[in-house]
């Protein structure tokens, strides 16, 4: 286990509804169909748009998110992407439905249904792991071939990644970069795949199923991709993915060395990341980044017999 003093489901510094311009707040409860009593904003993840359950006058709880065309540009794009993305899913995809969305003020708006759920305990457990796991399988079944048109692809997404190894001091840089530029032969693919897949954008809702949220990022690749980034957290708080991955329908039949690659290539982006500056809208972003790296780095060193 890699300890970490990162505060999951508290990671987010986000925009509570008082904050919302009152013109954004009365659509929004237009858009509902009852007053707003209660706003409970959601701690996790690692952007500070507005994304809060909110319970009406008439009992219903919905999830709403928003962000400022103006003051967040950035999030309130990839509010758009995630509109459009999600309108792509179809039915019986483990994810909750985009019920309505809408800019108004230069706010942009998402009302995404609510549903009921926790998610993964930290550290992760082998029952959770297992859940998520074969949603991730559902997934890759029900999103293969990629729905819709005119999506980028993991390889397009991808392709500045192999070249961070060039800036990165690393004492098998260059090894970890080789693998890394073989990326496209291994990331290729033509299943929509989250590449998002961690425990704060997972809703476990039962015994039996969980959700994946936050499409924001999807791209077109190969379909054991989300099954093998789900892994990492997992990873990094003790559980042995390996036999995870050994018994896995998807990942088992996938060759070592093509694991290893996408893991080198990941653990590029994370190195770089990790390393930039603290945003002030989001102060944990770096460590969570620097953890993954931390658990990426050990871990393939372990598959590639290397000194730790």
């Amino acid at each position: 286990m890699l300890p970490t003093r990162i505060p999951h489901g508290r990671t987010a510094r986000r925009v509570e509804w008082a904050h919302l311009p009152p013109g954004v707040r009365r659509a929004v409860e237009s858009r509902l169909g009852s007053a707003v009593e209660e706003a409970a904003s959601q701690g996790g993840g690692f952007t500070p748009g507005f994304a809060s359950v909110l319970t009406c006058a008439d009992g219903t709880r919905h999830f709403v998110k928003a962000a400022s065309v103006k003051a967040q540009r950035m999030f309130a794009e990839s509010y758009r992407e995630e509109t459009r993305k999600l309108r792509l899913l179809p039915p019986g995809v483990p994810a909750p439905r985009l019920l309505w969305a809408d800019e108004v003020e230069e706010w942009v708006l998402l009302g995404i249904e609510y549903v009921e759920g926790r998610a993964p305990h930290r550290p992760w457990t082998a029952g959770d792991l297992a859940l998520c796991s074969a949603m991730a399988v559902q997934m890759a079944d029900l999103l293969t071939p990629a729905p819709g048109a005119a999506l980028s692809t993991a390889v397009e997404e991808f392709a500045a990644w192999p070249a961070l190894w060039q800036q990165i001091d690393h004492p098998r840089a260059a090894e970890i970069g080789a693998l890394a530029d073989r990326y496209a032969e291994v990331v290729a693919g033509g299943t929509l795949v989250h590449t998002d897949i961690r425990d704060d954008n997972i809703l476990v809702l039962d015994e039996d199923r969980a959700v994946l949220c936050d499409w924001n990022w999807p791209v077109v690749g190969a379909a054991w991709l989300d099954s093998l980034f789900l892994l990492i957290g997992p990873r990094g708080d003790g559980i042995d993915v390996e036999a995870h991955i050994a018994a896995h329908p998807l990942l088992a039949s996938v060759p070592a060395e093509d694991i290893d690659v996408a893991l080198a290539l990941v653990l590029g982006y994370f190195t770089v990341s990790a390393n930039e500056p603290v945003p002030s809208t989001s102060p944990w972003v770096r460590a969570a980044q620097a953890w993954q790296r931390d658990v990426i780095d050990d871990w393939l060193a372990e598959r590639r017999g290397w000194e730790s």
